[in-house]
């Protein structure tokens, strides 16, 4: 599939009581936003599958659903490091964050090393990259241990003190994503949420209380046994 075969694609699929309901949940990027479905760009992605190239041309066409398509379709192996900075700056909304750190991000050998670099920026959805990508690497993550987990704690501690919904979301979203891995990390992540939780902001115990309520619950407890 050809860059303006996507694009056309696209259009054809425009949906602007899903854009609204998207605005309705915070996201409202700066570029143009049609509405198209996950399910209509997973399908997409399913014909073109992986296709780095294409993925980078269609994320300079500034439509919010093409770079998440992007995210689907690049390639983990060629995507280099000027690329994944030039696309964070580019962040502007909560889901394409996520889903850049859930389909790609996460999978790139770069990644830990990204993590600690983005969670020093201030930029809001830089920041939030950091977070989700702590999140989405605890998901796939396979080959990291214990110890590369619990090294985000300080990253952690020191970010659940900004009040940016967008940034603590994702560091709530972080230490609960370490908590549900095993036995071991949902007990270091409970003994920070207890921190947290009586921590001087209202976002550190926002973020405390939310995090340990979950980790605690029985269905996580029985799933971790």
């Amino acid at each position: 599939m050809q860059y303006k075969e996507v694009i056309k694609r696209l259009e054809s699929l425009k949906n602007p009581k899903n854009v609204e309901g998207m605005a309705r949940f915070g996201i409202r990027p700066k570029t143009k936003v049609y509405g198209v479905s996950m399910p209509e760009l997973r399908k997409i992605a399913k014909q073109i599958k992986k296709d780095h190239k294409l993925a980078i041309e269609i994320w300079d066409s500034k439509i919010h659903e093409a770079r998440i398509l992007a995210s689907i379709i690049a390639d983990k192996e060629n995507l280099t490091e000027k690329e994944m900075e030039n696309w964070v700056k580019d962040f502007d909304s909560w889901d394409i964050v996520d889903q850049a750190c859930m389909n790609l991000f996460s999978r790139n050998k770069l990644a830990n090393k990204k993590v600690f670099e983005w969670a020093k920026r201030d930029e809001e959805f830089v920041k939030r990259t950091a977070f989700s990508l702590i999140a989405s690497l605890a998901v796939h993550g396979k080959e990291m241990k214990n110890e590369d987990f619990i090294r985000y704690f300080p990253l952690i501690e020191k970010a659940s003190t900004d009040e940016r919904n967008f940034v603590r979301k994702a560091v709530n979203w972080a230490l609960r994503g370490i908590g549900k891995r095993n036995k071991k990390l949902n007990k270091e992540a409970i003994k920070l949420s207890l921190r947290l939780r009586s921590g001087q902001t209202k976002s550190e115990r926002w973020i405390g209380s939310n995090a340990l309520t979950e980790l605690t619950s029985e269905n996580v407890q029985n799933r971790l046994k």
